[in-house]
Order: C-alpha cells, then structure tokens, then sequence
C-alpha cells in the first residue's frame, strides 16, 4: 500500500512539474516547487520528459536541489547537461546565476563573469527583486575576486537601492571595505552620483593623519551628502571609527642607532620620518614634536624610558636592534606605548603596550601565498637561497599556504650558480622523462627519442632570490622545459634600477613590492628622492618604512581596537596581526617586454 502511495505521489510530482513546465503560471526566477522530490526523480522525470523545455527545468530544478544540499560538483555536473535556449528568460538568468554561484566556489571568478555576461541578463531589471539582488551579489563577489575592485563596488552600489534592513548595512560594509582598498588614482572621482560620494568619503577618511582628523573627516562629508547612502546609514568600521576615543599625541621619542652597523639603515628610516612629520606641518596640521634619542649609546632600557618620561614622551618609535626589541617583548610591561621598529623571535604575546613593525621577508612570503591562492593556484613548488634566511622564508610561506589548503610539492636551495640547471631539472622533474624513454628502449630494444617534459601537477614556483639570482634562474627555467610555469617572487628581485636588459631576463615573473617603488607619481616620494636620490632604489624601502612608522603612531589604538581596520602606507598596506605585529600586504606587478607593469589588487 505505501509503495503504491509513492508511485502516486511521484506521479502527481511529474504532472505538476510537467504542467509548471509548459506554462507560465510559475512565478519569474522561481523554480517550480519540488519539496519531496529527490534530485534522482527530477534526473528520471527530465529523461522520460516529453519536450526538450520541460527537460530543460527539470534539470535546473535538480541543479539548484544538489546546491542547496551542499552539493557543488554534482550541480555543477548537472547544470553542464541544461539546453539554456529551451529555457525562458527567467530561468536563464536563474540558471546563469547558479552557474556563477557554483564557479565561485571553484575559485574561478573568470567563468563566473562569463556566465553573467550570458544575453539574457540584459533583462535582469524585469526580475524579482529577491533574484536581481542575488544576481549582482554575485557579480559583485566575482569582480572582487577578478581583481576589479572598482566594478565589484559600482555593482554592489548599484543595487543598494534594492535593499532594505540588515541587507543594506552589510551591502554598506563590503561598499566601504572595496572603496578603502582602492589605490589613491582611483579614488579621483568628482562625480556628484552615489559611486562618487563613497570615493570622496574614502578620499577623505584615508586622506587624514589622525584619528581625531579622520572623524572630523567623516562628520565633513556627512554634512556636505546628507542624502547619501552612507550618510543616513555609516557602514560599520566608519561608525565604529567615529566613537574612538583617542588622548592627543603632543611628543615622540625616535629611538635610533647613530653609529654601528645599522647607522645607515636608521639615518634612511629617520629621514623618512621626518619627512612625514615635516609634511604634516606643511599642510597645516600640529604634529607631535619629535625628540631623538641614540640607542646605539643605551645601557639600559629602563633607564631611556624614565629619562623619556620624565622628558613628556607619550610614544617612543624604535629601537631598530634586534637584541633590544627582544629585551622589550620580554617585559611584563612598559611604561610608555612603544612602536618598535624591528621583530622579536618570539612568538608569544608581548606587553600590551609593545608594537612591532618592520620590513620583514616572511611578510611577502605569507603575501606570495595570498596572491597566488587568490589568482586560482593550489599547487607550489619553490627556491630560496640556502641558509637560515632562506629558511625563514621558506617556513612562512609554506605554513601560510598549506593552512589556505594550497600543496606544496617539493624546494631547491640555491647555493651555487653552477647547480642551477640541475637543480631546476630536479625541482620540475624533467629527466623522468628521460627515464621512461630508457625503459621503453631497453624493453622494446628499439630506439627512441625521448623529447623532455616537466612534471604537469605544478601550478607556480614561489621564488626569494637576489636580483642576480632571480636573472640566472628565470632563463634557466626557460631552458630546461618549465618557462611556461608562472613565477611568483618576492621584492627582493627588484632594484628599480630601470634596467631593461635586467627585466627582459625576468619576462613574465610576478613579485609584490612596495606601494613607494611602484607608485613614482606619489608627491612625498618626489619630495624625498629630490633631496636624497637614493630613495628611488631599493633603499628607499627603509624611507618608506620611517614616514609608515610616523603615520601609525598616532593610530595604533585605532588598529588594536578595530582590527579589520587597515591603513594605506607606502611601504604596503597595513593591520594589526597576532602579537601586534603590523603586518603588510603588498600591490603586485610583473615584468613585461623589459618594463615593469603593475597589476590590479585582488582582496585582502
């Protein structure tokens, strides 16, 4: 009796889907109504269908249920055996959605767009409210993670005025966070419509040097767009910005060696910044005064900082010495908010009041892997320098990368130049190849032509290497059969020397770098390397380093207490990470036809 009930019920189920299928009695971007319908049946019933359009919905009725069951491969499959022109507008821009949804998920935000470009979407506006809002959050995720952080915020303004309640703020927060990741070039917008007020509300929040300056920021451009969207509803980390509560910084103490190894080093980080400090005063503001003091005369640190205190210090930037920074991460406590310029060993949590900052190499490996996961690669293999620096590298970037889910297959440490063929031939497994065409000849007794080939299971080679290192081993992959294998490196490669022999044998590799490098064009960089020329090469990483430190001190409150925060500093864009290490996250370029071209940002 009850197997007789279900052959009726399933019965009953094909009329009606049939009966959907034919008319246009379903609602528009609505699926027809299958609760107890198995995807199995809606597979059977699209088979036994009579019409190539009833088929067509009942296949996407069977893609959307695997969706909806956390099924991505098996809708996805389905979904490939759906004739899109028999079915009806609707469903097409459904289907095309789900095929986005589904890409996504894959990480191939390329296909994603593809789908969404699909010729029915030009009747988009015609939908319901609920499939157009799906359709352009979507779209949206797609450009972000295609790199076009621009279109990905027109899109989600676009269809802000779709949304209402709890939809609109989180639609409000990911507007802002796409806008406050732009670079500045982007963000010069004198249009008067909604995309033009979230970039001059962007402008002008990044544009400012304080926290006390970045509200007063916001309540400016509140008054003056009082019927913009983030005017009558501030996304959150702007809401959560304005009621800080900050004590005014009035005097900092630049904690630096004069003498000693590192005197070099520190004279290009003080200079630095000072160069913010005195481009602060030139554009009328009441910067901190700035005290400095000689670490590399310092005996004892508890004696600078009663000597700092009793001078009025309210922030100390530095030291730059290692062995000191470790003395202060040691410490239960200190007496005043220190920003050091240099990374303790340690992993464990420092004083609350200790910040460390620096231009660490384990930042562009993690960087590297971000990079590499989010262009769609899932698979690495790599060459570091032999030695503990190449080590540390090494173990950054694989940790970060396999915690992404990314495999790593295997490394080769350079050491001397003569061993690189070898150790590329190895590292891509090229004389394999070579192998087999040995055992077959030595099987068949017949001889043959064994034609070299690289392993095909890797995606990219992440690449720590010197300039005249990363000039010998790109041409030697080139050589030995694995030119075609994308590279990605970190800054070291890079002098800016201008070069063009240098960068032709670089053809093709990825590296990130410093937004002062790469961004000649930015006016406190033409000022600095007018007055010291060196700050156009590789040293004046260590500039920008100096005049980040300047802009963070007066902000590090706003990091530690809004950690999604991040700020735009020319020596990367930087956040609070684990330990309140400021970490950064670098913009990208590549080296093409001997020029360096930079490429677009993906998301954070």
């Amino acid at each position: 009796m009850i197997a007789c009930l279900r052959l009726f019920s399933a019965l009953c189920l094909a009329a009606l889907l049939a009966a959907c299928a034919g008319s246009p009695s379903s609602s528009l971007g609505e699926l027809p109504r299958t609760p107890d319908a198995s995807i199995e049946q809606l597979l059977e019933q699209a088979t036994a269908a009579k019409s190539p359009d009833q088929a067509a919905l009942l296949r996407l009725t069977a893609a959307d249920l695997a969706a909806r069951q956390n099924n991505p491969g098996r809708a996805a499959s389905i979904l490939e055996q759906v004739q899109m022109d028999q079915l009806k507008t609707d469903k097409q821009i459904y289907a095309n959605t789900l095929s986005a949804e589904l890409a996504l998920g894959r990480s191939q935000p390329k296909a994603a767009l593809t789908a969404l470009n699909h010729p029915s979407m030009q009747h988009l506006g015609e939908m319901p409210v609920d499939l157009q809002t799906r359709t352009h959050t979507v779209r949206a995720r797609a450009l972000e993670a295609d790199g076009q952080t621009l279109a990905a915020a027109s899109e989600r303004v676009f269809m802000g005025p779709l949304l209402q309640g709890d939809a609109l703020t989180a639609n409000n927060d990911a507007i802002w966070t796409l806008v406050a990741a732009l670079p500045p070039e982007q963000l010069q917008s004198t249009s008067n419509d909604d995309m033009g007020g979230w970039l001059s509300l962007a402008r002008a929040v990044k544009g400012a040097g304080t926290l006390e300056q970045q509200q007063a920021a916001i309540d400016n451009w509140k008054a003056q767009n009082p019927q913009h969207p983030a005017a009558r509803q501030l996304p959150t980390p702007l809401a959560q910005l304005r009621d800080l509560k900050s004590v005014p910084l009035t005097k900092i103490a630049l904690l630096l060696p004069q003498d000693g190894p590192l005197a070099s080093v520190a004279r290009a980080l003080r200079d630095g910044f000072m160069a913010a400090h005195y481009q602060a005063q030139q554009a009328g503001q009441k910067p901190p005064a700035i005290e400095v003091f000689d670490s590399s005369r310092i005996t004892s640190m508890d004696a600078f900082y009663a000597q700092a205190k009793a001078a009025g210090v309210q922030m100390v930037v530095g030291p730059l010495e290692k062995p000191l920074v470790k003395q202060l991460s040691a410490h239960p406590q200190l007496p005043i908010t220190t920003l050091a310029l240099n990374y303790s060993d340690a992993t464990a949590q420092g004083p609350a009041e200790l910040f460390q900052f620096g231009l660490a190499a384990e930042d562009e490996a993690r960087e590297v892997a971000r990079r590499a996961w989010a262009d769609g690669k899932r698979s690495a293999v790599a060459m570091v320098p032999k030695g503990e620096w190449g080590d540390r590298v090494l173990d950054a970037f694989r940790q970060s990368w396999q915690a992404k889910g990314g495999t790593f297959l295997g490394v080769e440490r350079i050491d001397q130049p003569v061993a690189l063929a070898q150790q590329v031939a190895d590292l891509f497994q090229l004389r394999n190849s070579e192998g087999r065409a040995q055992r077959l000849q030595s099987t068949t007794g017949a001889q043959m032509a064994a034609q070299p080939s690289r392993r095909q299971d890797v995606d990219f080679m992440f690449l720590a290497a010197t300039p005249q290192q990363a000039q010998q081993i790109k041409p030697t992959m080139v050589f030995q059969y694995a030119g075609d294998v994308p590279v990605y490196a970190t800054s070291h490669l890079f002098t800016n020397s201008g070069d063009q022999a240098m960068y032709n044998d670089l053809a093709g590799v990825r590296f990130c770098e410093t937004p002062w490098l790469l961004n000649a064009a930015d006016p406190l960089r033409q000022q600095v390397t007018t007055q010291w020329p060196q700050a156009g090469g590789s040293l004046g990483r260590l500039y920008a380093m100096g005049i980040d430190a300047y802009r963070l001190a007066p902000r590090l409150t706003q990091l530690k207490t809004l950690p999604d925060s991040r700020i735009d500093g020319l020596s990367g864009s930087l956040a609070i990470g684990q330990g309140q290490r400021i970490e950064r996250q670098l913009p990208w370029a590549q080296f093409v036809d001997g020029k360096v071209q930079r490429l677009p940002d993906t998301a954070p």
